[in-house]
């Protein structure tokens, strides 16, 4: 194998070990690596959660004297500053011996971008960036766009019919997919940091908003409730998750529902108003600030389309089965009014595709 060969084997493997962290390092990225002596590997490591070591330090360490000489896969830039929680990993790779360190990214944020590459290339190492890079790019999208603009990366998960039907003319939506799509939109859950829904979500279904998968892990729970008709029942509210739940309403909101509310343990968060209803990008931005690196869309018909016109949707993942509804006062997955000309339609790209079951799911970004 060629030497360029070797460092892709070696990078998809760190890529890999960063991958098992998913959801779990908000609001770090998610890191892994690799040392390598010879043909050999040495030792692995990956960034677990926020405030536990970072891959590099894990594999450093468990690599001991063999890191002599070596060289470090790492799939994101080593760190120079010192952060909230840990030390800078520059000095690490530095008095660990390593001499050779290939990078699959630099570090968007500006307070490491290129520095810990100066450092390493300061101290004598041999550097390489840019290896595999669109996949480690991939891998953190959510955490490239909050260090970006202060959002979180927004994805909106729709379960249709083949015509785009959610639910029946009555109402009846369970279930429109098989198990195991259901199954794979419970691990969408567990791999972001909050769930967003609509009141009305609320009000039909009254869904618990937990993840439901072995070792998954419960979202924030965001509701989405101009007027504060949310009730103080509602299993959002009394259902035991190891998560928090916000409900996103207006200043003029009734101050003794808002009260009863904030008693029940919910966070109530005001939030501007865009032509009477929740500003959704000013709710991101408030999101954003609270460290929620990325939220999933899973509400019905009008908070899909209200989400797709504010424009805060970065990715549509859609399960279709292979059923038709028919008929016009069948619930349609967006909601909303249609643009006047096809030219405004929203496209995607980068699409993928691949059966879950008897269902496909579909993946795209919005341009």
């Amino acid at each position: 194998m060629t030497q360029q060969s070797l460092d892709e084997k070696y990078m998809r493997m760190a890529l890999r070990l960063a991958e098992k962290a998913k959801g779990r390092t908000s609001p770090n990225p998610m890191v892994g690596a690799v040392v390598v002596k010879g043909d050999k590997v040495v030792s692995r490591g990956w960034h677990k959660k926020a405030g536990e070591p970072h891959a590099e330090a894990i594999a450093l360490k468990k690599a001991g004297a063999l890191a002599e000489g070596a060289t470090l896969y790492v799939t994101l830039e080593p760190c120079s500053h010192t952060g909230k929680r840990t030390p800078p990993c520059s000095p690490l790779v530095i008095q660990s011996g390593i001499t050779r360190v290939v990078v699959a990214m630099t570090d968007p944020n500006p307070r490491v971008s290129r520095g810990g590459v100066k450092a390493l290339s300061a101290a004598g190492i041999d550097v390489i960036t840019g290896v595999v890079e669109a996949e480690a790019r991939k891998l953190n999208e959510a955490y490239i766009k909050h260090i970006a603009n202060g959002m979180p990366f927004v994805m909106l998960k729709i379960a249709q019919t083949l015509d785009g039907k959610i639910a029946t003319a009555r109402g009846e939506s369970q279930w429109i997919t098989g198990e195991k799509a259901r199954e794979e939109a419970h691990r969408l859950r567990d791999i972001n940091d909050a769930i967003l829904v609509g009141i009305n979500t609320v009000l039909k279904d009254n869904p618990s908003l937990t993840t439901r998968i072995p070792g998954g892990r419960d979202p924030v729970r965001v509701i989405v409730d101009s007027t504060l008709r949310i009730p103080l029942n509602a299993k959002v509210l009394t259902q035991k998750s190891s998560a928090k739940t916000i409900v996103a309403t207006l200043t003029n909101a009734p101050k003794g529902k808002t009260t009863k509310l904030q008693k029940a343990g919910v966070e109530v968060l005001m939030v501007k108003a865009a032509q009477g209803r929740v500003d959704l990008r000013d709710l991101m931005k408030k999101l954003g600030k609270m460290d929620i690196m990325s939220v999933l869309v899973e509400g019905g018909a009008e908070i899909n389309y209200s989400a797709l016109k504010a424009g805060i949707v970065d990715k549509a993942v859609l399960f279709i089965a292979p059923m038709l509804m028919t008929g016009k006062d069948a619930l349609c997955s967006i909601g909303g009014t249609s643009p006047v000309k096809l030219s405004r339609a929203l496209r995607l790209r980068d699409v993928t595709s691949h059966f879950v079951g008897q269902d496909l799911m579909f993946e795209g970004y919005i341009r």
